[in-house]
């Protein structure tokens, strides 16, 4: 059966039986994915013949747990020298881990089990794997303790062993693994001390130790490892002491979760120097005092619970002039006026029952009525009974429905943590048309290469606005596109990345296959918007003005963030390979968001041998790296000469695609001949106030194009790496903010 096939990929179907034994005779095979279809039974393949193999991907199907046996076909794959990744979580595998897994090819550097039925120890022979730089059991039932010997894999980059029954304390050699950015090992049953150890992964962006029997103090060293930007997950033990003002190092992160632990003392003033915080999670602690004025800097705050505290003192208004989605105050002892703007005003939204001395506010939260001093002189004893019993009531009332609610949270399953997402919000076709007024023209947002993108409005727990990009599926590639963007988007999460929210593969009510992916709606459209805006286009909400200098560079620092996030920071680095204004879209805030992954691709594809003999260029022709056109493999550096580009076209307003640059001349020369004396005649006419003839500002110009042109070379081993862009533009960012004041 196909002795002289390199890939076989038949992902995504709804093939089913056992795993046909003829795969094994498949000796030239290269990649084999056959994850997301219904195959069943037993794998009884031996794939020792495969000498070439360097892909294997057998997730998310339904084999046969029964028995101990599940993974005996791993010691196959023992044969397979040139291995480097392995897919097989959520298919059900179950039995031990075999100690062969030690055995597997050197060159793996990626290794997923999780949501399998697998149970044992940990094998130790794991160490053995020294190129590992991707691992994950989470799922499971593993029980022991987590292998010393872990610590060893100095290359780890994400490890994941969540929601096991893994005891025993979390080993000191963890921190040997300098390279980490994200470390899961939630919902298990460790217990000690989080070890200080920790502090020495300085590259961590990511700690989840939620759900276990810790015991102690938070660890300064911890605290002060400044990379961590997305989550530190500590929720759910028994952790005491006070909270270090050392939490000021976290000016990155996203979202602290300390809840449910028996931490003490004042919140520090020194948090409210974390003004990246969007989710702050401190409920059910024994802290005491104020809550600090210097929240006042949260102002990216999303959700913010303090409940079930010993707070006091009123409530500060500040609260309400934030985007805040949910605010838990309840069961504290806060006193005085309830303030009346923003989220107070939204009694679905926040809650402050068991705060029996606050008054006023929507009648919804049906809290007595403030009065001035002289009035309560005045008031009758059977008022203030009144009172009284109302107020003993509705706390009585609150406490009972708060009961009802943990216990019913408790019956729960307990929520899946693995390397992918949390299933998504699941929407049909008819809620689809239904959200965009059945893909109307009036709420067309654009076009792209496979599709079209509509506004919508989507009624699941409230209204939710979002952009729906539908797939044109006569379109070639289109169907591979949509699986690309998927696959790319639910194993990554950044500020500066668009959040796709869910995804819809039906059949619309002609019987036609219909594919599309709903993503958070960007308020302010694309950069390419605001460059080259098209009166009464793109049915943003806002009228396009143009963009300041200093809007332009806080653009290229978020777009410059995502790149070094998808190449060098998320599970599995991802080269973008369409980079362009028009894929760079603008929130609220004016927060610049990286979108569009069609023709994305990861690394594991990228390292393969070349299976195709297609000289077909994939990208936006005027943004694509040159040696794309030579036949180069696709890298990191394709997508910084498409960076340069980009910045470039913030800067001057051309198109690199412009019909002025005809021959030899291209967007890279026409500002490279421009440096130094010209610059003022290639720039965007939008720029030219009275501060950019400023000397100074005539300096950070100059400095961005040589970024941009840097970037643009034609050699990519000339190109500026993506961490040197993101120091070079903060530099430029902080003398523009020096000239202007």
């Amino acid at each position: 059966m196909f002795p002289h096939l390199e890939v076989l990929q038949l992902y995504a179907n709804q093939f089913n039986g056992p795993l046909p034994l003829s795969i094994s005779n498949m000796s030239q095979l290269l990649q084999l994915e056959l994850g997301l279809n219904n195959f069943n039974g037993k794998v009884k393949n031996d794939f020792g013949s495969l000498q070439n193999l360097f892909l294997i991907s057998l997730a998310f199907n339904n084999f046969d747990h029964r028995g101990s046996d599940g993974l005996a076909f791993l010691s196959s794959l023992t044969n397979c020298s040139n291995l480097q990744a392995i897919g097989m979580e959520d298919s059900q595998f179950g039995g031990v881990l075999p100690d062969s897994v030690g055995n597997l090819s050197y060159k793996l550097y990626y290794l997923t089990l999780g949501g399998n039925q697998l149970y044992g120890s940990i094998p130790s022979t794991i160490e053995n794997l020294v190129n590992l730089e991707f691992f994950g059991l989470d799922n499971n039932l593993f029980t022991g303790s987590i292998p010393r010997s872990l610590g060893y894999l100095h290359k780890m980059q994400l490890m994941a062993l969540s929601n096991n029954s893994i005891s025993g304390e979390i080993p000191e050699s963890i921190g040997n693994m300098s390279l980490l950015t994200k470390l899961y090992l939630g919902k298990n049953r460790l217990e000690g001390a989080i070890p200080s150890s920790l502090g020495n992964c300085r590259n961590l962006l990511s700690l989840t130790l939620s759900d276990n029997n810790l015991t102690g103090v938070i660890p300064i060293r911890l605290l002060n490892v400044s990379s961590l930007s997305i989550t530190l997950d500590l929720a759910r033990n028994q952790l005491s002491g006070s909270l270090p003002q050392e939490v000021e190092t976290l000016k990155n992160l996203l979202e602290i979760d300390f809840s449910e632990n028996g931490l003490s003392g004042e919140i520090p003033s020194n948090l409210g120097r974390c003004n990246s915080l969007e989710n702050l999670y401190l409920q059910r602690n024994l802290f005491r005092g104020y809550i600090p004025p210097s929240f006042e800097s949260l102002r990216g705050l999303k959700n913010l619970d303090l409940s079930h505290n010993n707070l006091s003192g009123q409530i500060p208004t500040f609260l309400g002039t934030f985007d805040l989605k949910t605010l838990n105050l309840s069961f504290n002892n806060f006193e005085g006026e309830l303030p009346m703007n923003g989220i107070f005003t939204n009694g679905s939204a926040i809650s402050v029952a068991g705060n029996y001395r606050l008054c006023g506010g929507i009648s919804e939260l049906r809290l007595p009525r403030c009065t001035t001093k002289k009035s309560r002189n005045k008031m009758s004893l059977s008022q203030m009974l009144g009172i009284t019993i109302g107020s003993v009531l509705i706390g009585v009332a609150a406490a009972s429905t708060f009961f009802i609610c943990l216990f019913k949270k408790k019956r729960k399953t307990k929520p899946k943590i693995s390397l992918l997402k949390d299933p998504f919000l699941k929407v049909s076709y008819g809620e689809l048309l239904k959200a965009t007024e059945g893909f109307s023209s009036t709420n067309l947002l654009g076009f792209g290469s496979f599709g079209s993108v509509y506004k919508g409005v989507i009624e699941q727990n409230g209204e939710l606005v979002v952009a729906v990009k539908v797939l044109d599926l006569q379109t070639r590639g289109a169907t591979k596109s949509f699986m690309a963007e998927c696959e790319a988007l639910r194993n990554i999460r950044h500020r500066n990345l668009v959040s796709l929210i869910t995804s819809c593969s039906s059949i619309d009510f002609q019987g036609n296959e219909f594919k599309a992916l709903v993503y958070e709606f960007m308020l302010n459209g694309s950069v390419d918007n605001w460059l080259h805006p098209i009166p009464e286009a793109n049915n943003v909400e806002r009228e396009f003005v143009g963009l300041d200098l200093l809007q332009r560079v806080d653009i290229a620092i978020d777009v410059a963030c995502a790149l070094d996030y998808l190449h060098h920071q998320c599970e599995m680095p991802i080269i973008h390979r369409d980079l362009k204004p028009s894929n760079i879209l603008l929130d609220g805030n004016m927060v610049a968001h990286v979108g569009d992954f069609g023709l994305a691709r990861f690394r594991a594809e990228l390292t393969a041998p070349s299976t195709s003999s297609s000289t077909a260029i994939k990208g936006t022709i005027g943004y694509v790296a040159p040696e794309y056109g030579l036949g180069s493999e696709m890298s990191a550096s394709g997508d910084v000469y498409s960076y340069g580009i980009l910045l470039l076209e913030m800067i001057t307003k051309k198109r690199p695609t412009d019909k002025m640059f005809k021959a030899d001349l291209n967007l890279h020369n026409f500002a490279s001949n421009a440096l130094p004396q010209r610059v003022m005649e290639i720039v965007d006419p939008m720029l030219l106030t009275e501060e950019i003839y400023d000397s100074k500002m005539m300096e950070n110009l100059i400095s961005l194009i040589k970024i941009g042109l840097s970037c643009s070379t034609e050699s990519p081993k000339d190109r500026m790496d993506i961490n040197t862009v993101l120091h070079e533009l903060q530099l430029v960012k902080n003398n523009i903010l020096k000239v202007s004041n």
